[in-house]
């Protein structure tokens, strides 16, 4: 059983180490809720280095919650595009508009009202309430349960009543006054040396008051759940031209993976299908057109989060029919170089520089089809 000694030894170790190792990250020069709101979000499941220039770039577009809350959700994502997990900025962008209506344009600093805001669980909740507004709450992130788990010997935190007792162990070591410097201290630790896999325990602040080291299963706390094989589908997007060189885009709908990106339309093929049937099937489904498939334009490879695709991109054109949004959001017959306007997904962006020559592009597609 831990001491009421050895809990505040934790906490001020961590104290000391935070004070002299955590960065000076931009989110760390101010207290203006929304800037640290933003900080949140965007660390959800991404790296400092890699949130850092998104970032900035953010709070360039959209320096205060009014700005956010009057912008397009199409500039939105466009700032947001290559950062992932695009649900965040639809949600960052809904709640902003949220409490301007609610809050006069102000984050509350109420744990129930921010929890009504969409996008915002526990963790987000208690990072903005103790960074942003000073109050003394937990925020338990993978990061900070990983090093929970670890300093205090748990062995499996998928379970909920765990992580409540995880949540209550972390309020336990909060120095009042100092949760917020403690919460981002906890958080990088476990970024940086508390890691999942060949922990630095040499350079841990906490090392001989961390039970899993005492026990050396320190690597294998908490336990992980095996990892199931990665799928890998073939993926097919059709670069539709029209007769004034232009090329036909389609909007993902909101409650689809990577909701409010435009796209090249096409889909996933399904068994024993060839590249030309999926994408014709693709588009009469999404777009009512029959089309011819052409040339290929490229092959891209992407991986997401917990599955692959090879996407095969092909010069097309419309030999019946007129779009219609059937199974996407909208759809618009724009010139290759307006593209760049438009938020796409990684995988997109990488169809677009080889439209670089419409017209050739264009004499693909006439040229026959499979």
């Amino acid at each position: 059983m831990t001491t009421p000694e050895q809990f505040a030894a934790i906490t001020q170790r961590l104290l000391d180490w935070t004070a002299a190792w955590l960065p000076d990250f931009p989110w760390r020069r101010t207290k203006d809720p929304y800037a640290i709101w933003v900080a949140v979000i965007m660390l959800q499941q991404t790296q400092v280095a890699t949130v850092l220039p998104y970032y900035d770039r953010f709070l360039a577009s959209f320096p205060t919650l009014s700005d956010l809350a009057a912008a397009h959700l199409d500039h939105v994502l466009k700032i947001w595009e290559g950062l992932g997990y695009y649900a965040r900025a639809r949600n960052l962008y809904a709640a902003a508009r949220l409490v301007l209506e609610r809050h006069g344009g102000r984050p509350p600093a109420d744990r129930e009202q921010l929890l009504a805001l969409p996008g915002i669980g526990d963790y987000t909740a208690g990072a903005i309430l103790s960074i942003a507004f000073g109050q003394d709450e937990p925020a338990v992130d993978g990061n900070v349960r990983r090093v929970l788990c670890r300093l205090f010997a748990v062995d499996d935190a998928r379970q909920v009543a765990t992580q409540r007792f995880l949540r209550e162990l972390a309020r336990r070591l909060l120095p009042p006054g100092q949760a917020g410097d403690f919460n981002q201290g906890l958080m990088h630790l476990g970024a940086v040396v508390c890691k999942p896999r060949q922990p630095q325990c040499s350079v841990c602040p906490l090392a001989g008051l961390c039970a899993g080291q005492r026990q050396g299963r320190q690597e294998e706390l908490p336990r992980r759940v095996p990892r199931r094989a990665v799928p890998h589908y073939q993926v097919t997007a059709a670069v539709i031209w029209n007769d004034d060189g232009r090329v036909l885009i389609a909007q993902r709908r909101a409650e689809d993976m990577l909701g409010g990106l435009w796209e090249f339309p096409g889909g996933r093929c399904e068994t024993d299908e060839t590249l030309a049937e999926c994408l014709r099937r693709e588009i009469r489904e999404e777009l009512d057109l029959e089309i011819a498939v052409g040339e290929p334009v490229t092959t891209v490879r992407h991986a997401y989060s917990h599955f692959r695709i090879t996407l095969h991109a092909f010069h097309c054109r419309v030999v019946r029919g007129k779009p219609r949004a059937l199974d996407c959001a909208d759809f618009r017959w724009v010139q290759p170089g307006e593209l760049a306007r438009f938020p796409f997904s990684v995988a997109d962006q990488k169809i677009i520089p080889s439209l670089s020559s419409p017209s050739a592009g264009f004499e693909d597609a006439l040229a026959g089809h499979r």
